[in-house]
């Protein structure tokens, strides 16, 4: 009997930033070993890491990545696994025209559910121009031509804004780790 495996990107949240939370990519590459990951490969040092595994479920996926960092570290963090695939269906769904955007301005930010539609249609966009976003299926585009670090949509579209965890890469990152999940 063959086995199969899927190619996976996982997205650790809020990781090697102002020196909280510190994992370095080698003990991230190691507990994905650990919990049954293959091929495993990181982008930057901020959490991003692509790997293959047996298992079909992201989440069972993501717990066990989750458990392994509080075991290991001492440290909890939320921990988000999407298969390559949905990755590169992220890329090709985005609905903005990306011509002479600068990627470092333009994140995706991942949801731990659903998209909270009725969030999202009580916030004015026109009240937050230049900023801008649109919703995906369990992820936001937005795009903050400016500077992400003053704008009040920013602080709208986090964790406590949303109503559920979230984590954000930008454009150039997610681009960078679908292309190495083979897309």
């Amino acid at each position: 009997m063959t086995t199969t495996s899927t190619g996976y990107v996982a997205l650790l949240r809020g990781i090697n930033v102002g020196g909280k939370a510190r994992v370095p990519m080698q003990t991230l590459r190691e507990l994905l070993a650990a919990i049954g990951g293959t091929g495993i490969r990181t982008h930057l040092q901020s959490g991003n890491a692509v790997f293959t595994h047996e298992d079909t479920d992201p989440q069972t996926l993501a717990d066990a990545l989750q458990q392994a960092l509080a075991d290991e570290l001492g440290l909890s963090i939320t921990c988000m696994v999407r298969t390559a695939e949905y990755l590169r269906r992220v890329v090709a769904a985005n609905p903005f025209d990306m011509t002479g955007v600068d990627g470092s301005r333009f994140l995706v930010i991942f949801l731990a559910g659903s998209v909270p539609l009725d969030r999202l249609a009580a916030l004015d966009r026109k009240a937050y121009a230049p900023d801008d976003f649109r919703a995906g299926e369990r992820e936001i585009y937005a795009h903050f031509p400016d500077s992400i670090r003053n704008s009040k949509l920013a602080a709208r579209l986090t964790d406590r804004g949303l109503g559920m965890a979230a984590t954000n890469r930008n454009w150039n990152t997610v681009t960078k780790l679908a292309e190495m999940a083979g897309g």
